[in-house]
């Protein structure tokens, strides 16, 4: 008997709730495969199983909170885990004897620099379908990316261990494949699929893709791909659906799900499509509302005439990119003001942590970056140190690299204070939500040309309006208001920033 503990959940937190058990009573599990998944206040954490066996027992139900440590569930080692796939699958199992059929395993593949886990997102095969080598297989979901598996072998799907919805881990096992001669007999059955699901520049499609495709009645003919070598994308589908009057989009699979509020007229379905959310909207999601359930939040609001940065930029900026190789953009300009701005309020740089605040000697700025699959804050570290092209040349470089999902969990970690530019959106006001566990964020907004008083005469002058969100529990209204003060101070007179005024 084997004991399933709580292990170590990070620093300083000492206890979570049981969110989740992947297994019950009875079930087989291999070892390293994840079993249960726990939350604390800041992270969620997976339990793997420590050895192969049977799980005979659950100790924390879902829902309790349990200390580091703790006792989980007891399994039982052994040669018990293979067992169930024996008396299910005696055919699978006997052929190997007869030499005629060898098992291939179906592997999660490599995820991406830190990710080290994801949620099975859809299955395009079941047990019992026939497969051919590289035909893709199904679907996983990280923070990050969607990774297609194909499939390692040709033969015959006889397991799948991980269904739609599990968490796997990196390098974990998904199913399994009975490779045979009878499978390749059995491939023709299902060679129309394979050939579906390449367009006509002979690039296999996006199996998303096909999923959709399938379910709007639609073929790759009706769809123009834009991913590589003419590849027809999930977004192209989708696309070609918006613009299609002719495409209907089914409306059957969103009739089980919507079942917890009363079932929409046929015609209001016909008009709906339900998507599940990806793993990175979801952390996305559950980060900002917790947020708003922790921190006391608060905004104030002034604005700045940007009169004196955009002159600068102008006699500049050429000058700035032919030694530098980075153009000279805006946000140096904010990154420094908010490093300035925070020596003077150190309480905006600083965190609560239980019932100590945590006062920082550096500044690691989060720059806020919308990407086509979700928000995320890249950390430029040790900020307040950066000169004005080391910024610059950093948010390029975080910025390519956040578009391109190839941000590691390391980069994203670690922030002390963020800046949001909503204003390349064309958003000219809005109050920014903090990014836990940090105290505060600015908001920059649109640069628009307004009429202002400036000695007593009335001019036009480019305005932006800034926004601080703060927590009202470190960051009292007077530290804040002083804060924005000093970046608008700083910014329509950069030269207080060389002099340290």
């Amino acid at each position: 008997m084997t004991e399933v503990r709580v292990p170590t959940l990070g620093e300083s937190v000492s206890e979570a709730t049981v969110a989740t058990w992947f297994k019950k009573v009875g079930d087989t599990v291999a070892q390293d495969e994840m079993i249960c998944e726990l939350e604390t206040d800041k992270v969620t954490v997976e339990v793997p199983s420590p050895f192969a066996g049977t799980l005979t027992e659950i100790v924390a139900a879902e829902g309790e909170t349990v200390g580091v440590d703790a006792l989980l569930a007891n399994i039982t080692e052994g040669d018990a885990a293979p067992a169930p796939a024996a008396e299910e699958k005696p055919a699978a199992t006997a052929a190997p004897a007869s030499g005629g059929d060898e098992a291939v395993k179906i592997m999660v593949p490599t995820l991406g620099e830190s990710v080290t886990e994801a949620t099975v997102g859809t299955w395009f095969k079941k047990v019992g379908d026939s497969v051919t080598a590289d035909e893709m297989l199904c679907e996983l979901e990280t923070d990050k990316v969607s990774v297609e598996v194909p499939s390692p072998a040709t033969g015959v799907i006889t397991e799948i261990l991980a269904e739609d919805g599990a968490t796997v881990a990196a390098g974990g096992q998904l199913g399994v494949i009975s490779g045979s001669a009878s499978a390749a007999s059995a491939a023709p059955a299902s060679a129309a699929a394979p050939a579906a699901a390449v367009s006509s520049e002979g690039a296999k499609n996006a199996p998303s893709a096909e999923k959709l495709m399938a379910e709007n009645n639609m073929s790759a003919d009706q769809v123009t791909g834009t991913g590589r070598d003419g590849r027809v994308m999930k977004e192209d589908v989708q696309a070609a659906i918006a613009t299609s009057a002719s495409a209907p989009i089914t409306s059957a699979p969103a009739a089980p799900v919507a079942a917890p509020r009363a079932a929409p007229a046929p015609e209001q379905a016909a008009r709906e499509e339900r998507v599940k959310m990806t793993r990175l909207r979801q952390t996305i999601a559950r980060r900002l509302k917790e947020s708003q359930n922790t921190a006391a939040m608060l905004t104030t609001y002034n604005e700045v005439d940007m009169s004196e940065v955009m002159a600068l930029r102008t006699e500049y900026k050429d000058v700035f990119l032919k030694k530098h190789g980075v153009k000279m953009g805006f946000m140096s300009f904010f990154t420094k003001a908010c490093c300035h701005a925070l020596k003077e309020v150190p309480e905006v740089n600083a965190e609560i942590d239980g019932t100590d605040i945590v006062y920082k000697s550096y500044v690691n700025m989060g720059i806020a970056a919308g990407t086509p699959t979700g928000l995320v804050v890249p950390v430029i570290r040790d900020a307040d140190q950066l000169s004005f092209s080391d910024i610059e040349k950093a948010i390029a470089e975080k910025g390519a690299r956040a578009r391109d999902g190839k941000l590691s969990m390391a980069e994203m970690q670690g922030g002390s204070f963020t800046i949001s530019n909503g204003g390349v959106y064309g958003s000219l006001m809005s109050s920014p939500i903090l990014n836990p566990p940090q105290s505060g964020i600015l908001g920059m907004h649109t640069i628009q040309k307004r009429p202002v008083v400036v000695n007593d005469e009335i001019v036009i002058r480019p305005m932006m309006y800034l926004a601080l969100s703060y927590d009202h529990r470190i960051v009292d209204g007077k530290g804040a208001v002083t804060f924005l003060v000093r970046v608008k101070e700083a910014l329509e007179d950069p030269r207080r920033l060389l002099m340290d005024l």
